[in-house]
């Protein structure tokens, strides 16, 4: 519940209610100020009351007037009612009238005009995958239009809003990245490439991000050869990624880990690959500030060697 500082006049009654603790003393004069907050508090309850009345009243009205265009029989009016909710932000209404006017226009000059508002008005009341569809109609129902470009960009940018969270099925991600590399390839003047080619680039760290948690994953459930693939996969996948150094890093861990927690007669074989990605990081990554821990692993793995080698060679003076 609202308080009385919320409400209208909230700093008037404030200020009643501070010189009625002021007078006190005073009864006659606490009378008057009671009497007058009453009916200020009355005042403000009845406006509230009178202002939802006022808005219960407009609605009606609004529904009013949209039932009467909705019922006219003169199509010129119903599009011109059309256009004017269209313009006033007012998609809704705007697109049902258009939905009612769609056989009636059909073929007329005023078509295209028509199609292309409708279609919009699904898309801003984010109703992407119908905005997609009829995006698609229209380019193939005007191919030459001066709009095209246009409604062609957008319609894979419908796709690119449908784009879940990270943790779903990235269906619509891939579907925005490639239509908007072929919008690049069809349309190569095009002002709107720079925002085609940030889409791609988002969509592409997104896809990114979703595999990187897949093979961290695996990491962290101690599935270690497993996470040294999918990381040495999300490396190729990615090459041109910032943090491709992180990745081969985790690479050469996951190897250590596995060949660690392996049984002795694997152990050397699997030691040496950790060296052998070692290899590999010094030669993608030579000036990275990961280098060292990297060389750690590697000297790790080559220590663990030894030791096995002369446990080895003990055992068979011993023999």
């Amino acid at each position: 519940m609202l308080n009385d500082e919320t409400l209208p006049f909230g700093r008037v009654f404030s200020l009643y209610t501070i010189l009625n603790d002021l007078l006190l003393e005073n009864k006659q004069i606490r009378l008057i100020f009671d009497g007058n907050l009453l009916i200020l508090h009355f005042f403000m309850r009845s406006l509230r009351f009178i202002t939802a009345i006022l808005f219960v009243a407009f609605a009606l009205t609004s529904c009013s007037k949209y039932s009467k265009i909705e019922k006219s029989k003169d199509v010129e009016y119903k599009l011109t009612k059309a256009d004017e909710y269209y313009a006033k932000k007012k998609y809704r209404q705007a697109q049902q009238l258009y939905e009612g006017l769609f056989p009636v226009y059909k073929g007329s000059q005023k078509f295209e005009d028509l199609y292309y508002k409708y279609a919009y008005c699904f898309y801003y009341q984010d109703q992407f995958r119908d905005a997609e569809n009829l995006f698609k109609g229209y380019l193939e129902v005007f191919p030459t239009s001066p709009r095209a470009e246009e409604v062609d960009y957008m319609r894979a940018y419908c796709f690119y809003r449908q784009s879940p969270k990270l943790e779903l099925e990235q269906v619509n991600t891939i579907k925005a990245m490639n239509m908007m590399q072929t919008f690049i390839n069809q349309h190569p003047g095009s002002p709107r490439i720079k925002d085609a080619t940030e889409i791609i680039d988002k969509s592409r760290g997104k896809l990114e991000q979703k595999e990187f948690r897949s093979a961290q994953l695996y990491y962290n459930l101690g599935q270690y050869r497993a996470s040294a693939i999918a990381f040495g996969n999300l490396l190729n996948n990615y090459p041109e990624s910032a943090k491709g150094d992180e990745y081969k890093l985790l690479v050469v861990k996951s190897y250590y880990r596995f060949a660690k927690m392996s049984v002795l007669e694997k152990q050397v074989e699997r030691y040496a690959k950790v060296t052998t990605e070692y290899e590999d990081f010094i030669d993608r990554y030579p000036d990275s500030k990961l280098l060292k821990d990297a060389e750690e692993y590697s000297n790790l793995s080559k220590n663990h060697i030894k030791e096995i080698e002369n446990e080895q060679t003990t055992s068979s003076a011993k023999r």
